[in-house]
């Protein structure tokens, strides 16, 4: 007989109580979306950046400079890269003249000229061409007419690509943290859901056995079988291994680490996204899981409940820097 009174309690045992779910407090979390501006003045020139984010699983950093200012790629992207763990990043680097100026000051290489309008000159004889170099030759000619940005050293304007890309990723980050403060209310509500619904998993588990013990003894009376006492052995044995093939109590408490986890998350100011993604296929792994073991129809409707909310955090944790 005391095999069968302690079958039930195989199903499930004691699992501490979850954190609640407004400890969860998603503090540092950011959002993979934003833009940010930033703009600084030196020396006659403006310098206009632009940054662009939007989800990518790895950190992927597009530069575009003008043609003055390629040599600063390396260093544009190092500085998004210190600050930016996650996501696609698009930044665009203009440089103008500042505001005030009419226009850009226009400049003559007169050397350049000279030297290409005597090349141009020995090019002619050599393949014997009638008619000399005109004026509108040596102006297209690369270098030979130029404006104040196109004589502009690179490195001389780093110091004002460098504070209009601070004031830039300033703003970005600031959009991203918004941003990631409205996700990090979904997760938590969507986690808390999940939370309700393992605890009437948990709550409903012990009595499963019971519940089979007494279908098993229904079906057996129903096919007209006699004589079948409720402790005969046989019902015991099968009412043991039911219990053993339905226990979920491992599953009920790796969720709980879960959860915990989840938790631990809110708390952290470093990028959370991945950690976040790896904890819903974990998840999902308990729940199909106690899917597969469950024999009961409570517990098959909070597994449905569970999967729903999991696929609705999973679409959530795209978004996640």
């Amino acid at each position: 007989m005391s095999l069968l009174t302690s079958a039930p309690t195989n199903v499930v045992r004691k699992i501490d109580s979850p954190v609640s779910p407004s400890f969860c407090i998603m503090r540092g979390m950011k959002s993979m979306t934003g833009y940010g501006r930033g703009e600084c003045a030196q020396d006659g020139f403006k310098v206009t950046v632009e940054l662009s984010s939007v989800n990518r699983k790895q950190a992927e950093v597009s530069v575009t400079l003008p043609r003055e200012l390629e040599l600063l790629e390396s260093q544009v992207r190092d500085a998004v890269n210190r600050v930016v763990a996650r996501g696609r990043v698009n930044v665009r680097v203009t440089l103008h003249a500042a505001e005030g100026k009419i226009s850009a000051r226009n400049h003559l290489n007169t050397e350049l000229a000279k030297a290409y309008a005597a090349e141009l000159a020995k090019l002619a004889k050599s393949l014997k061409l009638s008619g000399g170099v005109t004026l509108d030759q040596l102006l297209r000619a690369p270098g030979v007419f130029q404006t104040d940005e196109e004589l502009a050293e690179s490195e001389d304007l780093w110091p004002a690509v460098e504070k209009a890309l601070t004031q830039g990723l300033s703003a970005l980050v600031k959009m991203r943290e918004r941003e990631g403060a409205h996700l990090g209310k979904d997760l938590t509500a969507r986690i808390g859901v999940m939370r309700a619904a393992v605890d009437k998993v948990k709550q409903q588990a012990p009595v499963t056995a019971e519940n089979y013990r007494q279908n098993l003894l229904t079906r057996i009376k129903s096919a007209g079988i006699e004589n079948i006492e409720p402790n005969d052995e046989r019902l015991l044995k099968e009412i043991v291994l039911f219990a053993d093939r339905s226990d979920i109590t491992e599953e009920l408490t790796r969720l709980q680490s879960h959860f915990q986890q989840f938790a631990d998350c809110g708390k952290s100011k470093e990028p959370v996204g991945r950690t976040l993604d790896f904890l819903a296929q974990e998840i999902n792994r308990e729940i199909n899981t106690i899917g597969s073991k469950a024999n009961d129809a409570v517990i098959s409707r909070e597994v449905v409940t569970l999967k729903t909310e999991l696929e609705r955090y999973r679409e959530q944790v795209q978004n996640v820097e």
